[in-house]
């Protein structure tokens, strides 16, 4: 299938790693103009190389802090009117709400949720005065299966969740779109990260969690990095067009619930 975005440009955030880089990639692979936006330099090179050697796609890079506005105006003087704006950052990793000051809660919003809405309000307009625009914040599944030692990010996400669902329906007819994209356990350094501070409390050991983790999922597997983007790309597609305001799920049927 064409998706119809060759020519397009997209500023994607995290792209220097896991579900951010293969996303570039993909899009990159469609003959769009990417931008990667992410804190480390070092990561943004080696993974710039490698989707150029994957696809004959240079891209361009930006370190920057979603989480910050200097970081923000520097992703988007790289990339001042994207076509395609993907949000994406690490989750904090868990731990227990007792522990967590004020601080924490605050840099958790400012990267979660606060950030992609600066984006999405520095960019939204121009989308809509260009007519075609696509959205995409990379969440979690953790805002429709919530886990006690994931509370900064229930709580950050859901905001950003809640924050989408008002805006969404406003620009559609512009042919503009916002979804957010939700996330089961992929095959990822953010996973293994995840399952690190896990071993790291209980005292089990990391492979044993690991598999566990996969073993619990109907698809008794990780996703792969490839199979999230490929559903990011269509949304971003002219294709999609029709698609707005929605939380979509891509986690293997983890998800048990009928809604």
């Amino acid at each position: 299938m064409d998706l119809g975005i060759a020519g397009k440009t997209a500023l994607v955030w995290g792209g220097s790693r896991g579900l951010g880089k293969a996303v570039a990639a993909r899009l990159a692979h469609e003959g769009v103009s990417v931008h990667i936006a992410a804190r480390d330099a070092r990561t943004l090179a080696a993974a710039s190389g490698e989707i150029l050697a994957a696809t004959g796609m240079t891209i361009k890079t930006v370190a920057a802090d979603l989480g910050t506005a200097s970081g923000r105006s520097a992703a988007l003087e790289c990339c001042p009117e994207p076509d395609i704006l993907v949000n994406n950052a690490d989750g904090p990793i868990p731990g227990d709400f007792r522990h967590w000051s004020r601080d924490d809660w605050i840099a958790a919003l400012d990267v979660m949720m606060l950030g992609p809405i600066e984006m999405i309000r520095q960019t939204v307009d121009g989308m809509a005065e260009r007519g075609f625009g696509r959205i995409v914040n990379i969440s979690s599944r953790s805002v429709k299966i919530a886990q006690p030692e994931l509370g900064l990010s229930n709580g950050a996400r859901s905001g950003l969740t809640g924050f989408v669902a008002g805006i969404a329906r406003a620009f559609v007819q512009r042919d503009v779109t916002i979804n957010n994209l939700l996330p089961g356990p992929f095959d990822t350094d953010g996973q293994r990260r995840h399952v690190d501070s896990l071993a790291e409390r209980t005292g089990r050991p990391f492979g044993e969690i690991w598999q566990e983790r996969a073993a619990a999922n109907p698809a008794r597997r990780y996703g792969r990095p490839e199979e999230f983007a490929a559903y990011c790309a269509f949304l971003c597609s002219t294709q999609a067009g029709y698609i707005t305001g929605q939380n979509l799920l891509i986690d293997g049927g983890g998800y048990p619930g009928s809604f």
